[in-house]
This record gives structure tokens, C-alpha cells and sequence, in this order.
């Protein structure tokens, strides 16, 4: 099983924008195939130890069945769709792609 703990930095002011486009495209990668988990989250304040609250980034958690399975899904036509869509809006992505230890 692969884990994915993507960081989407948005362009100040437009994460609800990027979140309309990301949700809008949940259902296609649902479909795929060793998709197990794809769902967006945001910082939320709690007052626990050194959280870094940021209004601009969502956090993408991802669970696949392998990683040719995630490989496949970067590939698919959808992506490359929502990819082109949320450009303009998106100012950094870092990955983290994780198997249990």
C-alpha cells in the first residue's frame, strides 16, 4: 500500500477556488483503479505544539493499492485536465509518497 501526503500552496486568497476545481474531480480518481482514499484537507487551529496554520494550503491524503497504481493516476487524461485548470492558482506542490515502515 503507497500513502500520499501531497501540499498544495495555493496563490493567497484562492484556495476555496482550487478546492471547487480538486472536488469537482474526486469522483474520476474514486474510479480508479488501487485508488483507496482521496480527500482534501485544510489546517484547522487545535493549540496543540508547533502547528504552522496556513489558509492557502490544502493537504491532499491519498492511500493506493501500489505504485503503479499512483503512477497511473498522475497519467490519466483527468489529471492532466485538472492540472491545466488550477495552474494559475497554484504556486507549489510538494509530495510525500510513503510506504509503512
Amino acid at each position: 500500500m503507497i500513502y500520499v501526503i501531497a501540499s498544495i500552496q495555493t496563490k493567497e486568497g484562492q484556495a476555496a477556488a482550487f478546492l471547487d476545481i480538486f472536488k469537482s474531480n474526486i469522483p474520476n480518481v474514486l474510479k480508479e483503479k488501487g485508488c483507496m482514499e482521496y480527500l482534501p484537507a485544510m489546517d484547522i487551529p487545535s493549540g496543540l505544539g508547533p502547528q504552522e496554520l496556513d489558509p492557502d494550503r490544502v493537504t491532499i491524503l491519498e492511500k493506493w493499492g501500489s505504485l503503479e497504481d499512483l503512477k497511473a493516476h498522475l497519467a490519466s487524461s483527468h489529471m492532466r485536465i485538472y492540472q491545466e485548470k488550477v495552474k494559475n492558482i497554484v504556486e507549489k506542490v510538494s509530495l510525500k509518497v510513503l510506504e509503512a515502515a
